[in-house]
């Protein structure tokens, strides 16, 4: 059983937001203080991922560990109640996401995702994400300007 009413639960799920969340923000906050600029939410791109690095030809998704079904993370659990219809929904975003990643990855794309989960320690976050995006194609550890 829900502890909130219906209307309740609708209005807070109404409330989350799809782009410009927190978790998305420290990622764009440590990046950009690492030096990195970056494109925001590509619409031409499949999954509009939340960080672009075109000269680099690489991207970064940041995803919810619910909302993307995070295996074996606590946050990725399923709720209690609606068991099906979360099953469904979650399977949807997990199955539409490897889609948008084989795709890009297809068009020669590197994609790193970043769990919500992985923000606990930011100093591991920041030595992922400065490995992923330094390197470019030329050998060169500079970041882009």
């Amino acid at each position: 059983m829900d502890r909130l009413s219906i209307e309740r639960r609708s209005w807070l799920m109404s409330r989350v937001k799809g782009k410009n969340t927190a978790p998305e923000l420290v990622v764009r906050r440590i990046v950009f203080g690492m030096g990195y600029r970056y494109r925001l939410h590509s619409k031409n791109l499949p999954g509009r991922p939340d960080l672009v690095f075109w000269g680099r030809k690489k991207l970064i998704f940041v995803n919810g560990c619910f909302w993307h079904g995070h295996d074996g993370c606590r946050y990725g659990r399923l709720p209690k109640t609606r068991i099906e219809y979360w099953q469904r929904k979650i399977e949807r975003n997990k199955m539409r996401d490897a889609e948008n990643i084989a795709s890009l990855e297809a068009d020669g794309w590197q994609v790193l995702t970043v769990w919500q989960c992985e923000l606990v320690c930011i100093e591991r976050l920041t030595n992922i994400l400065h490995e992923f995006i330094k390197m470019d194609d030329r050998g060169t550890d500079s970041p882009s300007q």
